[in-house]
């Protein structure tokens, strides 16, 4: 279906760049963000939201990480690993 838009100049530039940079059209990239935009309005609206998968198995950190907030630890430990 054809339709016309008024849209904000600087706002048609960026979207025409971004477009043009995940090579796909304008058209493509305005359903894509209407669909985003109803799916989050249709989850809100009836309050359910997508469960999560929780691993339910055994395992946690091992005992040689030492500092399990440092992002080098864990690399460390992960390089470590068998």
């Amino acid at each position: 279906m054809r339709t016309t838009l008024d849209i904000d100049d600087a706002l048609l530039i960026k979207a025409k760049s971004l477009a043009a940079k995940e090579h796909t059209s304008l058209t493509r990239l305005i359903e894509q963000g209407l669909m985003l935009r109803l799916r989050s309005q249709s989850t809100s609206a009836n309050g359910h939201r997508p469960a999560l998968p929780v691993y339910a198995g055994k395992g946690g950190l091992q005992p040689t990480v030492a500092e399990a907030l440092s992002h080098r630890a864990l690399l460390d430990a992960a390089d470590d690993a068998p």
